[in-house]
């Protein structure tokens, strides 16, 4: 059987570990070409070169922080200078906050913003208008969250930020829809990347039964969803926010 996304070339955020990294390893896996992002300089490079002598495809580490408008920018006109499209970006870069109402820090609110949203928001229409739309190709994935559909007590802030990413991919949806670049999002539940398992050890017991199928997602479920928007099986479907969340109650 034929690789889902060879001859793809790709740009996905926040690889460092987590989500982000699993996205990449598995479009590597389908045969794209996947420029992956970190702030960290360095902080891929080993891995990206374990993955693409593993994979039919390669990974090309890529760093910049996502409120840089500058290495933003410079990170496009690379992909547009080396390959001349971009065929799928995932924006999965992010940061999130826990605070109660009354306890929310309009400082780290604005820096949440900058990342979540703002920094999103620049890199998706540079890639849209320099690269997929000259070429009447290509698919975003936004990675939201479950909150951002449903709200969640003591995350206020970080509902709103997820809450912005469906409304910007539905409305870039619609306005990319004539030049066949396809616009969606991913909304995850509760996933056991490291840093969430350590945040919950001590409620564990508390958290699974809230979800109907008796576990967290792991981060191929997300990778799996996002693979579906990358590749031709999507063709006809955009403007589309897809809960991974196994039944999970709020």
């Amino acid at each position: 059987m034929d690789k889902l996304l060879r001859d793809r070339i790709c740009l996905v955020t926040g690889t460092s570990k987590g989500i982000g990294k699993r996205i990449a390893e598995k479009f590597a896996a389908e045969g794209a070409t996947v420029y992956a992002t970190a702030r960290t300089g360095g902080c891929l490079d080993d891995w990206s070169s374990e993955v693409t002598t593993d994979s039919a495809g390669s990974v090309i580490p890529v760093y910049f922080d996502m409120t840089d408008s500058a290495g933003i920018k410079a990170c496009v006109l690379r992909i547009k200078k080396e390959c001349g499209k971009l065929d799928v970006l995932v924006n999965n870069a992010g940061m999130v906050t826990n605070e109660l109402l009354g306890m929310i820090s309009i400082d780290k609110m604005r820096q949440m913003f900058d990342v979540n949203v703002f920094g999103l928001m620049e890199l998706s229409q540079l890639a849209a208008m320099k690269l997929m739309k000259p070429n009447k190709s290509g698919s975003i994935i936004n990675i939201s969250s479950i909150v951002g559909v449903e709200g969640s007590r003591g995350q206020i802030a970080y509902s709103a930020s997820k809450g912005a990413v469906i409304s910007i991919t539905k409305s870039m949806a619609k306005e990319l829809a004539p030049d066949k670049v396809r616009v969606n999002a991913v909304a995850p539940g509760m996933v056991a990347t490291e840093r969430l398992k350590a945040t919950i050890k001590e409620q564990y017991h508390d958290v699974i039964p809230q979800i109907g199928m008796g576990r967290l997602a792991e981060t191929d479920d997300i990778a799996d969803a996002c693979l579906y928007f990358a590749s031709d099986m999507s063709l006809y479907t955009t403007g589309q926010v897809l809960t991974i969340g196994g039944a999970m109650v709020l």
